[in-house]
């Protein structure tokens, strides 16, 4: 299982990061070991400025390689909410230096997820989710403010990697990423269901 990352996918957050608006998708990988285990999340000791990301994630059913944008919803029948943990110092040490985020972005934990639902329960176009950080909301999303929808990120990644059921794909995340500290307390909502709840330790 590969987890799959589209970053700068929402124009406000591409912006207030300082980056420019993409015009392909931006990928990145995480390792299967980023998958946060229970509901507790460590702050690496490598970082001192560790950021939440909340994102819609698509769960891939059916593989694939070259998929055309028009059958691409073919290929995932659930979606969830990760919060995908950003060491933001470090990342922006290895972009002045033009190196890779990796190190930044696919630390052991450092991809929450929620468990998954049905496509079919949600207006696909324009999901709302939501994040709160210690009971007041720091991330409000839509779908439909996506720079690259669902059917154009997969049928964009499968060009370079085939695609396997049981892979995962972060679809972006929208303004409002900031810092956690020690004893926050992370929550996300899918529409109006709370599907996350995590502690800062």
């Amino acid at each position: 299982m590969k987890i799959i990352c589209i970053g700068r996918n929402y124009s406000k957050h591409a912006k207030e990061l300082g980056n420019e608006i993409p015009e392909k998708p931006v990928i990145f990988i995480k390792p299967d070991t980023a998958v946060l285990q229970g509901n507790d999340f460590y702050l690496p000791e490598f970082s001192d400025d560790v950021h939440y990301e909340l994102e819609v994630v698509l769960k891939i059913s059916k593989g694939g390689k070259y998929i055309q944008k028009e059958n691409a919803n073919k290929h995932y029948e659930e979606i969830g909410l990760g919060i995908d943990f950003t060491a933001r110092d470090l990342q922006n040490e290895l972009k002045t230096k033009g190196l890779p985020w990796e190190l930044a972005k696919g630390f052991d934990g450092s991809a929450a997820i929620s468990k998954f639902f049905s496509k079919n329960d949600f207006n696909i176009k324009n999901i709302n989710f939501d994040l709160n950080k210690n009971g007041e909301q720091v991330q409000n999303g839509f779908t439909k403010n996506m720079i690259f929808g669902f059917d154009e990120i997969i049928a964009f990644a499968s060009q370079y990697f085939t695609l396997r059921v049981g892979d995962l794909i972060f679809t972006g995340t929208p303004e409002g990423v900031g810092k956690v500290e020690e004893n926050d307390i992370l929550e996300a909502f899918l529409e109006d269901k709370k599907v996350l709840d995590l502690r800062i330790l």
